[in-house]
C-alpha cells in the first residue's frame, strides 16, 4: 500500500528533490521560425542521446466530454502515418538500438527516444513524421480504445486507492479540469472516435505548440541543423488559447469516506490549494516545497515521521508532497496510515496535533540546514541522469516556466529562510481551501 500512496503522489505531487536545476554541461535553447522552441542539453559523457518531443497540451485541454482523448491520441500516435505503418516507428527504433515510449499528464504530453547520437536523425526524422502526418485506420481506432479501457480497468476500477484519488481529485477541483482523470471516465472513453482523436491531433500537434529537447552527446549547433531540416518545414496551427475554467468560492472544508471491501491498509489523506511555481515569481512555490521536505521527508527526520512513526509509533507511514510544476494551482498533500487500533479519526487528530505544534514550535535551524545540504546534492546526481535532466526542463516549460527559471531554482532555495518557510505553512494552513478523505473499509461505512 505504501508503494502505491508514493506511486500516485509521485504523479500528481512531485517530491521536492525532483525538480533539480542545471546539471553538468550547457543548456542552450533556440525557436524555430515556426514557433517550435528547442532546448539542447549538453551531455558528452557518452554517446547517446535523449529525444523528446513535448506538447503543450493534455487532459486537461480535452474538450467537455471528452476525457481521455488525449491520453488515448497518445497511443494512436504509435499506429500508422502516411509514410510508415503502424508499429513501424517503434520497430525502427528497436532496431537502431535504442527504446521510446510517451505519457501523458494534465498539462503535457510527451513522446520519447533514446538511442545512439548518431542516429539522432533519425530519430527527428520518425517524429517529424508522425506531427504532420498521422492516418487513424478506422479499425485500429476500435482496437486502441478498448486498449484504454482495458488500462483503466486494471490500473483504476480495479483498484480502490486510485478510485480514492479520482473522488478525492473530484473534491479538490470540483469546477476544474484537474479533478477529471487523465486516462478519462469510462462512460466518455467508451464513445471516444476517430474525429474525436483527429480533431484534438489537428488543433494541439504543431510546432507551435511542441518543446523539442535533446539531451546528451550533441552540440546546439548540430541540433539545429537537425531540427531545421526535419521539424523545420512544418507549418505551424492557430492554435486555441490556453485557458481553463476557474474554481472560484471553494469550499473552505470539504471532508468524504470512500468505502472499498478490497482496502487493506486505511488511510487518512487531506490536501491544501496551493500556488504553483510562476515564471519569475518562485519564492512562496520554494516555501512550500522545503515545507513538505520537513515535514514529509526522510521518516526519521522529518516532523510527521519522527512524531507519529517513531516517537509515538501511531503510524505506519505519514508524510507531505508538494509540486509547484503544474500550469494552474496545485496541492499540498498530507497522508497518515495509521497503525492497528489506531481509527481514521484519530489519525486526522494526529495530523492535526502534530500540524499545530510545528507552527508553535518552528524549524530546527539544523534540520533546516541539512534539508539545503541535501538539495545540493541532488544537483550533482542530477547531473548523471540526461534523461532526467529532459524532463524536468520539459515539464517546467509546458507549465508555464522557462530556461530561466529551472536554472535559478537553486537559488531562489538558497536564499529561501525559515521565516520564509513558516510564513507559508500559517497561509496553508489557516487558510487554504483543504479536503480531508478517509480510504476505508466497506465493513466500516456500514457500521
Amino acid at each position: 500500500m505504501r508503494k502505491i500512496i508514493i506511486a500516485w503522489c509521485s504523479a500528481l505531487f512531485m517530491p521536492v528533490f525532483a525538480f533539480s536545476a542545471q546539471a553538468s554541461g550547457a543548456v542552450t535553447s533556440f525557436t524555430l521560425q515556426n514557433g517550435m522552441d528547442v532546448v539542447v542539453i549538453e551531455d558528452h559523457r557518452s554517446p547517446a542521446v535523449v529525444h523528446m518531443v513535448w506538447y503543450r497540451t493534455g487532459a486537461a485541454d480535452e474538450p467537455l466530454g471528452k476525457s481521455g482523448i488525449a491520453h488515448f491520441l497518445e497511443h494512436l500516435m504509435f499506429k500508422e502515418t502516411e509514410t510508415r505503418e503502424s508499429g513501424e516507428f517503434s520497430r525502427i527504433v528497436e532496431e537502431n538500438g535504442g527504446n521510446d515510449n510517451a505519457f501523458t499528464s494534465w498539462d503535457y504530453t510527451a513522446y520519447f527516444q533514446r538511442v545512439a547520437a548518431d542516429r539522432l536523425d533519425l530519430m527527428m526524422a520518425l517524429e517529424a513524421d508522425r506531427m504532420a502526418n498521422l492516418r487513424l485506420n478506422p479499425a485500429e481506432v476500435d482496437t486502441e480504445r478498448n486498449v484504454i479501457l482495458e488500462e483503466r480497468a486494471q490500473r483504476t476500477d480495479s483498484n480502490p486507492g486510485a478510485l480514492f484519488n479520482e473522488a478525492f481529485r473530484q473534491r479538490a477541483y470540483p469546477n476544474h479540469p484537474y479533478g477529471i482523470p487523465i486516462i478519462g471516465w469510462r462512460a466518455e472513453m467508451e464513445g471516444l472516435t476517430r474525429a474525436d482523436a483527429l480533431a484534438f491531433y489537428e488543433t494541439y500537434y504543431a510546432p507551435n505548440n511542441a518543446i523539442l529537447i535533446v539531451a546528451g552527446d550533441v552540440t546546439p549547433d548540430e541540433v539545429r541543423v537537425l531540427a531545421e531540416t526535419h521539424y523545420g518545414p512544418l507549418p505551424p496551427a492557430e492554435l486555441p488559447p490556453r485557458t481553463r475554467a476557474e474554481d472560484t468560492a471553494l469550499p473552505q472544508d470539504q471532508r468524504f469516506e470512500f468505502a472499498d471491501e478490497r482496502v487493506a491498509q486505511p488511510y487518512v489523506m487531506r490536501s491544501y490549494r496551493a500556488p504553483e511555481r510562476d515564471h519569475g515569481a518562485q519564492a512562496e512555490a520554494a516555501a512550500l516545497s522545503l515545507l513538505a521536505e520537513i515535514l514529509g521527508g526522510a521518516p526519521s527526520t522529518s516532523v510527521l515521521g519522527r512524531a507519529l512513526q517513531f516517537d509515538t509509533q501511531r503510524s505506519v507511514f505519514a508524510t507531505a508532497y508538494y509540486s509547484g510544476i503544474s500550469l494552474d494551482d496545485t496541492q499540498f498533500t498530507l497522508i497518515n496510515m495509521p497503525s492497528a487500533g489506531v481509527s481514521l479519526e484519530e489519525a486526522e487528530a494526529d495530523l492535526d496535533r502534530v500540524i499545530a505544534d510545528f507552527l508553535e514550535n518552528g524549524i530546527d535551524p539544523e534540520q533546516f540546514a541539512r534539508i539545503k545540504f541535501l538539495y545540493e546534492a541532488s544537483e550533482i546526481y542530477a547531473r548523471d541522469n540526461a534523461s532526467g535532466r529532459a524532463r524536468l526542463y520539459g515539464m517546467a516549460l509546458t507549465s508555464g516556466l522557462e530556461v530561466e527559471d529551472v536554472q535559478t531554482w537553486p537559488e531562489v532555495i538558497e536564499a529561501t529562510t525559515i521565516e520564509d518557510v513558516m510564513a507559508a505553512a500559517q497561509t496553508l494552513f489557516a487558510n487554504a481551501p483543504r479536503v480531508t478523505g478517509y480510504l476505508t473499509t466497506a465493513q466500516r461505512a456500514e457500521n
